[in-house]
């Protein structure tokens, strides 16, 4: 099991930042990953950056506010809380933190002073945004983590180098004082194995190539990328030979009602044309995901590879269980 860093085990890491293009399903894996992590008595939290509520949907659960909230319970008795990370919220605690300035703090929000910040300085958004990351991370507890593993949904694949890099710019933006002190602390953080990067994908071309293009990104960066999620991932229903013929719709629709007749089976014209085309388009689709496949394969070679089944239905609640146990049968767990 490797990483594109050479570490040994990604799942030794303490953060985990979960990413994809937009419609692959990245706030579904990462809750089914923290769910893994948390098996065997073990405590995660997963953590939302971007406002939209992913992790309450995926958990069929309340709106989240800004504080940690336990929402599962995990095989083995461990527990997954959960944390929506809000910029304004995080900066008033970040001024409390660092300038005692609480009372000012919230007076500043009602001036506008705080989006005036953040238009001002733009990176100053995500580095309040990794910076609690961060803290969650550090954070003891009697003299050891009160998480065993953090998981973060970030951003989508476009934007996610700029998201975790933007510390670095910050902090030599800032040379001195608790801005440079915090850049400093989540650029290490994330520039260190104790951080891994997984790159969730479907097995279709724009999707593979914007997580190839992700890999490239994240490695010219110094992040370390811990495996790439093939997620949805389908059954094919044809045996390799006959792909190819039935993909340029090469298929004898005799055969195939002499062949159900034989089995009892006796449907009408119309009927058949429908398997037919249904054959067909599947043939198309097998072909497509196979030539994903090979890309994807010889161009992120020697990256973890991890793969999650389609659920018919979609997901819910009993679905993410399910993911995260077929996780933890490729070797995820803490």
């Amino acid at each position: 099991m490797t990483s594109s860093a050479g570490a040994a085990d990604p799942w030794a890491a303490r953060l985990h930042v979960v990413s994809g293009k937009g419609g692959t399903g990245k706030t579904t894996v990462a809750a089914a990953l923290a769910l893994a992590l948390a098996s065997r008595g073990r405590r995660t939290l997963l953590v939302e950056v971007e406002g939209r509520q992913g992790i309450a949907q995926v958990f069929d659960t309340a709106p989240l506010p800004y504080e940690e909230r336990r929402i599962a319970v995990a095989p083995g008795g461990g527990e997954v809380r959960a944390l929506a990370v809000d910029a304004e919220a995080a900066l008033l605690e970040y001024f409390e933190m660092f300038y005692k300035l609480g009372v000012a703090g919230r007076t500043l929000r009602k001036m506008g002073a705080i989006e005036f910040a953040t238009t001002l300085a733009p990176g100053l958004r995500d580095v309040l945004l990794t910076g609690k990351v961060k803290e969650t991370v550090s954070r003891t507890e009697h003299g050891r983590p009160v998480y065993d593993a953090v998981v973060l949904d970030a951003p989508p694949t476009g934007r996610l180098v700029t998201f975790l890099d933007v510390t670095r710019a910050m902090a030599e933006l800032a040379r001195t004082g608790p801005i440079h002190s915090q850049a400093e602390g989540v650029v290490e953080l994330l520039h260190s194995d104790r951080t891994m990067v997984h790159l969730v994908t479907l097995m279709e071309d724009l999707p593979v190539t914007e997580t190839l293009d992700a890999v490239r990104e994240l490695r010219a960066a110094d992040l370390r990328v811990g495996s790439v999620v093939v997620n949805r991932a389908r059954e094919q229903w044809l045996p390799d030979r006959s792909v190819a013929s039935a993909a340029n719709g090469r298929i004898d629709a005799g055969r195939i009602r002499s062949g159900l007749a034989t089995a009892g089976l006796d449907l009408p014209p119309e009927v058949i044309d429908g398997l037919v085309a249904e054959t067909v388009e599947h043939a198309v689709r097998v072909a497509a995901e196979a030539a994903a496949e090979e890309r994807l394969t010889r161009e992120s070679a020697g990256i973890l590879r991890l793969e999650l089944p389609q659920l018919l239905g979609g997901v819910d609640l009993g679905g993410l269980y399910e993911l995260a146990e077929h996780l933890c049968e490729q070797g995820v767990r803490r």
